[in-house]
C-alpha cells in the first residue's frame, strides 16, 4: 500500500478497506482508458471482487508467492507491483513489470514474488505445484505458494493434475478459487455436475472449505486459518470464495448470459460499500476517513496514468529480445550446430 494510505490506514480494518477502494478505483479508470483506446487488447475487471485479493493479500509474508488468473490487476497492486508499472504494462510501454510486451493478461515481477497474470485456464495451477515442491524440497517450510483462479478451472485437467500431486506431495500450497459464478458466458450449474467446489477439491484429501467472499474479514480469517495450518506442515488447502463480478467477463464481453436483476441484486453486497458501513456503524472511521481514502486512490492512479501516457514504447531493436531464434527450413543442424546467425533467420 502506498506511503499515503498507509497514513489513512491506522488499523487493520482501514487498511483492508482502502485497499478494497485502491482496486476499485484502478478498474474504473483502466475501463474509462480501454474506452479511450490507451489500453488495447484483452481487459478483464476484477470489480466487484476485491474483498478475496485485499483478504489474502493481507495475510502473506514477502517471501510467499502468488499466481493469479488474467484478472489479476487488483492482485498484482496489492502484492506490492508499482500502480505505475501495472499502468504503463497495460498501455504497452517499456517500463511495465513485463516490458510491455503482457499487457492486462500477463503482470509479473518477479521482485514481489507475483508470477503472473497466467493467460491459460488453469494452466497456473500446475506452476504453483512446482513453486510448493521447490519450497518443500529447500527446506523454506516458512513459505507458502497461494494460486487463485476461477470457477472455470475446475473444469479443466490441469486443476485435477494439480491437486492430486500436491496432496501426494503434501507441498505448501493455498488454492483460491474465486467463484463468480460465470466461466466466461457458462453458469457453474452448466457446466459442472458437482457444483459444490470444496467437495471437489476435498474428494483429494486435501481440507476444503468455503468462504464469503464478499466479506474482506471473513476472507482474511480464512487465509489466516489456512496459512497457520500449511506454514505448520499441515500440506495443501483449498478455500472458494463465493463471488460476483459487477462488470461483463471482458470488455468484448456484452453479457447477454445474466439477468439484469441477479446482477443488481448482487451489487447490493458491494464489498466495499457494505464493509465501510459496517466501520461506520462501529465508529472505528468516519466519513471524512473514507472520502480521505477515496481521493488518495484517485491521486495513486492518476498518477499511474501521467506516468504510463509519457513513458516510451517499446524500441524496436528490442522486438528479437526474449526470443529463441531457430533454424530455417532449408537448414539442417546436427547436434553440434552453433546457434543460428541472425541473417540466416531474418532475411
Amino acid at each position: 500500500m502506498s506511503d499515503q494510505l498507509f497514513e489513512t490506514a491506522r488499523s487493520l480494518e482501514h487498511r483492508l478497506l482502502a485497499d478494497m477502494i485502491r482496486i476499485r478505483v484502478f478498474e474504473e479508470r483502466c475501463a474509462e482508458l480501454y474506452g479511450q483506446s490507451k489500453i488495447r487488447g484483452f481487459l478483464h475487471l476484477y470489480i466487484g471482487e476485491e474483498a478475496i485479493a485485499t483478504g489474502v493479500m493481507s495475510c502473506l509474508g514477502p517471501t510467499d508467492a502468488v499466481l493469479a488468473t488474467y484478472r489479476e490487476h487488483g492482485h498484482a497492486l496489492l502484492r506490492g507491483v508499482p500502480a505505475e508499472s501495472i499502468m504503463s504494462e497495460m498501455f504497452g510501454k517499456s517500463t511495465g513489470c513485463s516490458g510491455g510486451r503482457g499487457g492486462s493478461m500477463h503482470l509479473f515481477d518477479e521482485s514481489v514474488r507475483f508470477f503472473g497474470g497466467n493467460a491459460i485456464v488453469g494452466g497456473h495451477l500446475p506452476l504453483a505445484v512446482g513453486l510448493g515442491l521447490a519450497d518443500q524440497m529447500l527446506g523454506r517450510s516458512d513459505q507458502v505458494t497461494v494460486c487463485f483462479f476461477g470457477e472455470g478451472a475446475m473444469a479443466e485437467g490441469e486443476f485435477h493434475e494439480a491437486l492430486n500431486l500436491a496432496a501426494l506431495w503434501n507441498v505448501p500450497v493455498l488454492f483460491c478459487c474465486e467463484n463468480n459464478r460465470y466461466a466466461m458466458g457458462t453458469s457453474l450449474q452448466s457446466s459442472e455436475s458437482q457444483v459444490d467446489l470444496a467437495l471437489k477439491a476435498a474428494s483429494y484429501s486435501i481440507p476444503a472449505w468455503s468462504v464469503d467472499g464478499m466479506d474482506v474479514l471473513e476472507v482474511h480469517k480464512a487465509t489466516t486459518k489456512a496459512l497457520t495450518a500449511i506454514r505448520a506442515g499441515g500440506g495443501p488447502m483449498f478455500i472458494e470464495f463465493q463471488t460476483y463480478r459487477f462488470r461483463a467477463h471482458s470488455m468484448f464481453d456484452p453479457d447477454l448470459y445474466r439477468d439484469s436483476d441477479e446482477v443488481e441484486q448482487w451489487k447490493k453486497r458491494d464489498p466495499i460499500m457494505t464493509f465501510g458501513e459496517r466501520l461506520l456503524d462501529a465508529g472505528d472511521v468516519t466519513s471524512d476517513d473514507i472520502d480521505e481514502m477515496w481521493a488518495a486512490a484517485r491521486a495513486e492512479t492518476e498518477a499511474a496514468v501521467e506516468v504510463a501516457d509519457a513513458a516510451p514504447l517499446e524500441s524496436i531493436d528490442t522486438l528479437l529480445e526474449h526470443v529463441t531464434l531457430e533454424a530455417s527450413e532449408n537448414s539442417s543442424p546436427g547436434p553440434d550446430t552453433p546457434f543460428v546467425d541472425d541473417d540466416e533467420v531474418w532475411p
